[in-house]
């Protein structure tokens, strides 16, 4: 069994519906008019937080995610309908980033808690748009704009309130199967658990919290050996921690010591964590004995140190309630603030030029936008583009770069021969 935690999706906002070249035709209306209604706008592709689930599975088995197209316009003034949106659930706690840049897009942590990941397209204008005091019936239509594409990495952190962390093989698990309802895989040797595990505590009928058992970390975890940042990341989510021991170790506090280091060293704010530790299986003889010298030096380090015995709940109860109240009082934490995914340009009129193999391209928002939503069979459209794209100064600048009758040059998907 696999804990899905990690996903790469596809998303693609719906294109605009184009605009219409249409005019009335009314008895005793000696002339009519330009009547083509504008395209609707294209779906939005959202993230949705859905609290029933827990984990990214559904991604391995569904990746591309589209939202529908606008309706085209039509006649008689008459424009298309909007596209409808595609929401996407995910479970709390996921992170969204760019997979080809890496920025982090959104943090959605909160139930019904939605982001916009790719803005549909807007719809193409009709010819009723086009009427000036010279162009009483135009013929020019637009294409409506294309909707943004892009892929995602999605990472799901763990939303508990209380993390179990310690080596392998600690006793993280037994803890979490005696005090919830959670059945995680327990066997007696190391690296039983292969995944984050969450179980909801109730102590009474005022006490309850979600406690998860972080995999076993070893010496090097926050540079990656074994799982290290696979269950590391896990912990940034808890409020407060419960630094689990064998007793039955050949040497307890070396062990402390060494996750001690990689919680700090992994950072995130970690080690700055409230934190209780206990050490485990004292229900052995042996470990009995050891309790007063692991006690000792942990209360000299300023750390609170309680001995329980996971096996037979001996002092497990008093451990949770121990940390139910650590985590009342600290203070509430606020919501993170929810990161825009589509953040507006600065400016969509600054364009570039530049030679590849064989032809120019030029790049730019407002201009690949310009030649996405052309439609290129009417004259009158066409012309438009070139007039823009002088007011705009591309057709200067591509002069100055040395353009030649003949020569290619492409903006955005559309290809163009440079003439005179």
């Amino acid at each position: 069994m696999m804990f899905y935690d990690r996903a790469k999706i596809y998303v693609k906002a719906g294109g605009g519906g184009d605009g219409c070249v249409a005019f009335r035709r009314e008895k005793y209306v000696p002339y009519g008019g330009p009547a083509g209604g504008d395209g609707g706008r294209g779906g939005d592709v959202l993230l949705h937080v859905d609290s029933h689930l827990n984990t990214l599975y559904r991604f391995s088995k569904k990746r591309h995610f589209k939202a529908q197209r606008g309706e085209h316009g039509r006649g008689k003034n008459q424009h298309g309908a909007a596209g409808a949106d595609y929401r996407v659930p995910v479970p709390p706690g996921t992170v969204v980033y760019d997979a080809d840049t890496g920025e982090l897009l959104g943090d959605l942590t909160e139930p019904d808690q939605e982001l916009v990941v790719a803005r549909g397209g807007r719809g193409g204008r009709g010819n009723a748009h086009f009427v000036s005091s010279t162009n009483q019936a135009p013929r020019i239509a637009e294409h409506g704009e294309p909707g943004p594409k892009r892929w995602l990495r999605l990472e799901l952190k763990l939303l508990a309130d209380v993390g179990v962390v310690g080596a392998p093989n600690a006793g993280k698990s037994t803890l979490l199967a005696a005090m919830t309802a959670a059945r995680p895989k327990i066997a007696p040797y190391p690296f039983t658990t292969l995944q984050p595990n969450l179980g909801v505590v109730v102590l009474d009928d005022q006490t309850e919290f979600v406690l998860a058992d972080i995999p076993g970390l070893i010496e090097g975890a926050s540079e990656g050996k074994g799982l290290g940042h696979e269950f590391l990341r896990h912990v940034e989510r808890t409020r407060v921690l419960i630094h689990l021991l064998d007793g039955l170790s050949a040497d307890p506090l070396a062990d402390f010591a060494a996750i001690s280091r990689e919680l700090a060293a992994f950072g995130h704010g970690l080690a700055q964590k409230p934190q209780l530790v206990a050490l485990n299986k004292m229900d052995m003889p042996e470990v009995q004995a050891r309790w007063p010298g692991v006690q000792a030096a942990l209360e000299a380090q300023g750390y609170p140190v309680m001995a329980i015995s996971a096996l037979t709940r001996e002092g497990t109860r008093d451990l949770l309630y121990r940390a139910a109240q650590v985590l009342a009082e600290l203070p509430e934490e606020v919501p993170a603030r929810e990161l825009p995914v589509l953040r507006p340009e600065e400016d969509e009129e600054p364009f570039t030029i530049e030679w590849e193999d064989d032809g120019w391209r030029v790049r730019g928002v407002r201009v690949e936008r310009l030649a996405a939503m052309t439609v290129w069979n009417l004259d009158e459209a066409v012309h438009r583009f070139q007039r823009v794209l002088d007011r705009m100064g591309v057709s200067e600048a591509l002069e100055e770069a040395g353009v030649r009758p003949g020569d290619v040059v492409r903006i955005g998907e559309v290809e163009l021969v440079w003439e005179e």
